[in-house]
């Protein structure tokens, strides 16, 4: 890794961490209720829609109130693409959208992956793309938020039998926490270059004398939700690569800024809303240290370049006057550096946003984002699932450390029992099990085998990425599979919503139980969750559980890639 590389990752981790602290304090006093202002504005709303702001239920109801919102997400989105040809604001005359496309893109959003099967400038209405995509951008991300707000509660409280009013939570968080980062962003991308219009798109002529036309549209609104509430999906097909998306370096470093801000801020939130904020401050120690070995790794293996080419000689390093490595599916003006970090940030955050092709990175540099992706998005994660994944992965930890010692374990004072490692072990299984059962089908049906592009192990390669990407909702492609067919389209689908809510219900219940236990006091035999042993043992427990499903299928893509680079050019 070059000293630029070390010196972009240090200054962007201390950027990170500024912003984390005061943005943590501000969500703890919206969800707490104690922001004076928004209690006031809402409560005419909740007289509205007819919500008891005091009244607040179980776990049961709780999960079913998300699942009934977000199912009507769904049908609201398919049939606004369904409809969209006759709908306002389509000043190019897009057509419906296909249904099985429409209903993949509906899941897709709905559940904060946002997989993109097709090309946001040649499919989507202005009017799709603000009233349909743009919402459930913050929606889903707001889904996020209360349900881990939720699990947090269950360890907060003690003898209780609410985790909280999903209909009040969903409203702060939407109102009070995504609406106006969201619209400051917006603001700065606006002034930074981005595109922001509802002019129909340009015609011009291109550099070889043919007519095209330059897409244009609510680049800047969009995107701002796109990245604060880890979503991921682009206006333009290229999406980040895009220069009306992403025009400069300042807007590429505030992208990656705004992908991590409330995942990190959120894990401080966790140690205020316990009472103990050393919590918080572990939790978010393991998430950098498996963050920067992951950065560092995915850098030097594109710094290195094509082993091929260097069995040939070609030096490839980079120098002061050699930019060398891989360039290949990267942005000139973003080079190497900012491209991995990109990658493994939007990979870390299950945020599908991309500058760069992933396709196109070398396999090794190609298998961190896979591997970041296939860990179960807790490294940061996306926009409150990544807190409550890494929640599960720290009961997980102490409960085998209480095995080490013969005693029953406990986090944060609860007692972690039969019950809840049930529900751990069906968090942590659904999703591999998504992904290696579709990964199974793909390969061995002729649908799935029609997508591949590219053959050998990179093409086992790219199916095993989208299928870890549906499951585990990231939403970013290695783009070498045609997916934009009914098979990909259903089985994608599929995998995004259980991989969404397989995951939530458990969290839920687990809330609900947790909730309901008394506080059992520290003894001498307690193990302390809060310093430098717990963070190795959950580092550990995270590589270990989280990939051990995964290393067959990735033995028969990336690491077989590598090796077959790795032979002799004759």
């Amino acid at each position: 890794m070059t000293p630029g590389a070390l010196l972009q990752l240090a200054v962007f981790l201390a950027l990170l961490l500024a912003l984390a602290w005061p943005l943590a304090r501000a969500i703890d006093a919206v969800m707490a209720g104690r922001f004076a202002l928004g209690r006031k504005l809402e409560s005419p709303l909740w007289r509205l829609v007819g919500v008891d702001a005091a009244q607040e239920t179980g776990w049961v109801r709780y999960a079913l109130g998300l699942l009934l919102f977000n199912g009507l997400g769904v049908l609201f989105l398919y049939a606004l693409q369904r409809l969209q040809q006759p709908l306002p604001l389509n000043p190019q005359g897009f057509a419906a959208v296909s249904a099985d496309s429409a209903f993949n893109t509906a899941v897709s959003f709905v559940t904060n992956t946002n997989w993109q099967g097709y090309g946001g400038e040649t499919t989507m209405s202005y009017l799709t793309q603000m009233l349909g995509l743009a919402v459930q951008n913050f929606l889903s991300a707001a889904t996020g938020i209360v349900v881990v707000v939720a699990l947090v509660r269950g360890f907060a409280r003690h003898s209780a039998a609410t985790i909280g009013n999903v209909w009040v939570d969903l409203s702060r968080a939407t109102l009070w926490v995504l609406l106006p980062l969201s619209f400051l962003l917006a603001l700065a991308f606006a002034g930074l270059g981005v595109v922001q219009t509802l002019s129909a798109y340009v015609g011009t002529t291109g550099v070889e004398g043919a007519s095209t036309h330059l897409a244009l549209g609510p680049v800047a609104s969009q995107l701002a939700i796109k990245m604060l509430g880890t979503n991921g999906g682009g206006f333009f097909n290229a999406n980040s690569a895009h220069p009306f998306e992403n025009p400069s370096a300042i807007t590429n470093g505030l992208q990656m800024l705004a992908i991590f801000a409330i995942p990190a801020a959120l894990c401080l939130v966790f140690g205020r809303m316990v009472g103990d904020r050393r919590q918080g401050f572990a939790v978010l120690a393991a998430m950098v240290v498996l963050f920067v070995v992951f950065a560092v790794a995915a850098n030097a293996a594109e710094q290195q370049g094509n082993p091929a080419l260097a069995a040939l000689g070609v030096d490839q390093t980079a120098s002061a006057t050699q930019p060398g490595g891989n360039m290949e599916g990267k942005e000139a003006r973003f080079g190497i550096n900012a491209s991995t970090l990109f990658a493994v940030v939007t990979t870390a955050a299950s945020c599908g946003a991309v500058n760069a092709m992933h396709d196109s990175f070398t396999p090794l540099g190609g298998a961190v984002p896979l591997v970041m992706i296939q860990l179960g998005d807790v490294v940061f994660g996306g926009v409150g699932a990544g807190l409550y994944g890494m929640l599960v992965f720290a009961m997980l930890a102490v409960f085998i450390a209480g095995l080490m010692i013969g005693r029953t374990p406990e986090y944060l004072g609860k007692k972690i029992e039969a019950g809840e490692m049930k529900m751990v072990s069906l968090a942590i299984l659904v999703t591999p099990l998504l992904v290696l059962l579709g990964t199974a089908l793909a390969v061995s049906t002729e649908a799935g085998r029609a997508g591949i592009l590219n053959p050998g192990p990179h093409g086992f390669s790219e199916i095993l990425y989208a299928l870890s990407s549906a499951a585990n909702n990231n939403g970013s492609a290695f783009a070498g599979l045609s997916v934009n067919t009914p098979f990909y389209n259903l089985l994608l689908a599929a995998a995004m919503w259980f991989g969404r809510f397989g995951v939530i219900v458990p969290v839920l219940a687990m809330a609900g139980s947790l909730a309901g236990k008394k506080r059992a006091a520290a003894t001498v035999g307690t193990l302390p969750t809060h310093g430098p042993l717990f963070v190795a043992l959950l580092v550990g427990t995270v590589l270990l559980v989280g990939l051990l499903n995964y290393v067959p299928a990735l033995a028969l893509g990336p690491v077989v890639e590598h090796l077959m680079l790795l032979e002799p050019l004759k």
